[in-house]
């Protein structure tokens, strides 16, 4: 099969594309192939299961290590860059857009500082499951297409078995990557990436328009996160995209028991990523773009600062707009739900409700049968009275089993199954994924899969970066 990849992020800033060759993996092995999404990129999946292993590898011919910044927790680094990671270059998708083909774990390249390179099978399936799952919920993300097993060991606290993920993207623009441009002080640079950026997603705008395009797309997607509970987990400006799509999920769970102080990464010792600091900290990150971007706005800085000041400002209101429509549809109703949706909230939290399960069986309740969900609650005499009131707006129980997963990928099922596949067990995984990615409407004989976590496990739960 002859794949035709162009290389446009490259030619268009040479300066942050670094040739480079991927580890050599000399008896890769397939553990899992997204056969529907290869076809949409042109790709053939029998093809890529057996002669495209080297594709999948990056080991069939360079690709580029990309150059960017970024804040990783509130600290700026002016130099990160793909330290683990390759864009093996675009191609064209059923629909005619441009899409990256992009390595994770193919080892070494000179921006890895420390780190060896490499990933391990656990981390790889956990970013495949999820985003997956994500792309199913409607939620904007990367794209898994492969995770080929590479026969490496990788040492961590204990030596692992190593893995390469082959994704997909709109692109891998970031914050960072307008960072990183900034702080050359090469203003042709900046306008070109800016330029290649919105020849990419936006045609036809300004730089300054181009920002307004990303604040509107962030605040849709993080108010989205949190309409399912999702906690990013690392919300660095270098994982933060132009596209307005989910990338990198290293230490990402979803939220059980609903709580705005959720966290569940091992080096988010602060709570800066918490669940319900996502917004604020999308608006900063927003802002650190604004910074870099100010020299394309206008000439005069004053008159530049106040167009992005301006801009930025929209951003509350957006995913205001966003959460809150978002959340009515949940609830099946219309009309001013803040009250409602506030004392809903305090409740869940007072009484540890489970966040997914709670929206799923208030469809039941829907329907006229509400003992499920008052079943989830301590407190029966303030959820009946809640109850009351919600049902006086006529609640629409269709549009919320549309909304409202069922299966999503809970934590204690995403280690449960990576940590068989690492042992080349790949059952619990194939299930679990056959699960989330048709998650909403109940199926006889899957709920195992919408059952909450143990509570020994939530409490103690950590998820880490891979790295």
């Amino acid at each position: 099969m002859n794949i035709s990849l162009s290389s446009d992020f490259a030619t268009a800033v040479p300066e942050m594309a670094v040739s480079w060759k991927a580890v050599p993996v000399a008896e890769p092995e397939l553990l899992v192939l997204n056969e529907r999404l290869a076809r949409e990129i042109g790709l053939d999946p029998a093809w890529l299961a057996e002669s495209g292993l080297p594709l999948l590898t990056g080991n069939s011919a360079p690709g580029f290590a990309q150059a960017y910044a970024g804040h990783q927790f509130g600290g700026y680094s002016p130099r990160l860059g793909d330290g683990r990671a390759l864009l093996l270059g675009e191609l064209t998708d059923a629909e005619g857009r441009l899409r990256d083909l992009h390595l994770k774990g193919s080892g070494r390249t000179p921006f890895a500082r420390g780190g060896d390179g490499l990933a391990a099978v656990g981390p790889m399936l956990r970013e495949y499951v999820v985003s997956e799952a994500m792309h199913a919920l409607g939620i904007p993300t990367t794209r898994a297409l492969a995770v080929v097993a590479t026969g490496h060991s990788v040492q961590r606290e204990e030596p692992l078995a190593g893995a390469v993920l082959a994704r997909v993207a709109a692109s891998h623009l970031r914050v960072g990557s307008f960072q990183y441009a900034r702080a050359t002080d090469d203003l042709d640079l900046l306008r070109r990436l800016a330029d290649h950026a919105i020849a990419r997603h936006h045609p036809g705008s300004t730089p300054l328009e181009l920002f307004g395009h990303v604040v509107a797309a962030q605040a849709s997607l993080v108010a989205r996160w949190m309409l399912v509970g999702f906690v990013h987990g690392v919300m660095n400006t270098d994982n933060m995209t132009i596209s307005g799509e989910t990338i990198d999920y290293g230490p990402c769970a979803f939220m059980e028991a609903y709580d705005p102080t959720t966290k569940y990464s091992s080096i988010d010792h602060r709570g800066r990523y918490a669940y319900g600091n996502q917004p604020i900290i999308a608006e900063w990150n927003l802002a650190r773009l604004a910074e870099a971007l100010l020299p394309l706005f206008a000439e005069d800085q004053d008159e530049a600062v106040s167009l992005a000041v301006a801009t930025l400002r929209t951003f509350d209101a957006l995913f205001e707009e966003a959460w809150i429509g978002g959340m009515a549809a949940k609830l099946g109703v219309s009309g001013d739900v803040k009250p409602l949706l506030k004392d809903l909230l305090a409740l869940m939290q007072e009484n540890h409700v489970d966040f997914t399960s709670f929206f799923h069986l208030l469809g039941k309740a829907a329907r006229g049968d509400a003992e499920p969900v008052r079943s989830s609650f301590l407190d029966l005499a303030a959820i009946d009275a809640w109850i009351a009131r919600w049902r006086e707006l006529g609640p629409d129980a269709g549009l919320m089993e549309k909304v409202n997963p069922v299966y999503i990928p809970r934590n204690h099922l995403v280690e449960e199954a990576l940590a068989a596949g690492a042992d080349g067990d790949m059952g619990p995984f194939e299930r679990l994924l056959k699960a989330v990615t048709s998650p909403f409407g109940e199926r006889p004989g899957l709920e195992y899969f919408s059952a909450p976590a143990p509570q020994d496990f939530s409490a103690t739960y950590r998820t880490y970066c891979g790295t």
